[in-house]
């Protein structure tokens, strides 16, 4: 594993990404991009097999999706490949390992868009369908529409013959864990009176951003973005986050790049998040890590946390964030990986 991952650790690597990440990469051209969420992913709290565990799980995807770019496959299939294999993880709030509502049901979300044909499907709120990236991709491939949510989204994943499995599939002792003590942080809260915690339930600050995603560039020259998420731990009424929505998790343009975020959804709504960063590129002329560092300030300023990862079409990448860590990885055309977690 050592002769395929790199981890970031030196000194002067970790000046440069300081609060935005890693910028803009020169000289060498990515096919893939992947993040496993933001948050307070510190190395003196991980230990030596959980990070292991980490790079193997981000280090399958790249290859798995490079696979499919590499047989001559379209980057959509690149994308439904590489989060695959993060939803079927139980160390992502994704697929296995999502996060509990405040009912404790898991609600899943997922968004797929292909940059040459701006074609795009998502998935909110569906609680029995395996792997919520496929459902998103069958919806923009079979339905007519962009955007299924809650049992009707269950039912058009089964009657598209995905693979249904019974909720329970999504239980982990981790997610349950740390939804009880949101529990317990929102109760008391919700004692005091504090509408604004009753309304959006308690935000667990020591937990990640556990969203998945993926930006992909194929042989042909096309871009494509997915994100995968099973929302906000103890989310209440029904919320969705950005995930889902096309522009705001994700988005895609053969013009300009493709754009999977990962935190604190309801500031990425607000920003448009990830069409702003196409927006910024095609508009302004801004290059991709100019773009995305942009945006990310915008949403800081609101009082947003979380990242993003970037792929431009010509394999320049940017994988800003303002917490302390984003799990996230790249794979360039000759098939080297690159795994990083902290600043």
């Amino acid at each position: 594993m050592k002769n395929k991952t790199i981890i970031l650790v030196t000194t002067t690597l970790l000046a440069c990404i300081a609060l935005f990440g890693q910028a803009q990469t020169t000289g060498k051209k990515y096919v893939m991009v992947i993040h496993g969420g933001a948050g307070n992913i510190l190395k003196k709290n991980m230990t030596a097999v959980k990070e292991a565990a980490y790079t193997q799980a981000l280090t399958l995807a790249l290859q798995k999706g490079y696979e499919q770019i590499m047989s001559g496959k379209t980057s959509v299939d690149a994308i439904q490949a590489a989060i695959i294999i993060l939803e079927d993880s139980p160390l992502f709030n994704a697929g296995k390992g999502a996060v509990f509502t405040h009912e404790g049901r898991n609600e899943l979300d997922a968004a797929i868009m292909y940059g040459s044909t701006l074609a795009a499907g998502a998935v909110a709120g569906v609680t029995i369908v395996k792997n919520p990236i496929s459902a998103a991709r069958l919806v923009m491939e079979k339905s007519g529409h962009v955007m299924l949510a809650g049992s009707g989204a269950d039912k058009f994943a089964a009657a598209a013959g995905l693979e249904i499995v019974d909720p329970s599939y999504f239980w982990t002792k981790e997610s349950w864990d740390s939804f009880q003590g949101v529990l317990k942080a929102d109760s008391v809260k919700q004692a005091q009176g504090n509408m604004k915690s009753m309304n959006r339930g308690a935000v667990n600050n020591d937990s990640k951003f556990g969203t998945v995603g993926a930006v992909a560039l194929d042989k042909a020259g096309n871009l494509a973005a997915g994100t995968s998420t099973g929302g906000m731990t103890n989310k209440k009424f029904g919320r969705i986050g950005d995930a889902p929505i096309i522009g705001a998790g994700t988005y895609a343009n053969n013009k300009t790049a493709a754009i999977s975020c990962t935190g604190w959804g309801e500031f990425y709504i607000r920003s448009v998040a990830a069409y702003d960063v196409s927006a910024l590129m095609e508009y302004s002329r801004m290059k991709v890590a100019a773009a995305s560092k942009t945006v990310l300030g915008k949403i800081q300023k609101l009082g947003g946390t979380g990242g993003l990862i970037a792929l431009d079409k010509n394999g320049n990448v940017a994988t800003p964030f303002n917490t302390s860590g984003m799990y996230r990885g790249m794979i360039s055309e000759d098939g080297k990986v690159e795994v990083y977690m902290y600043k």
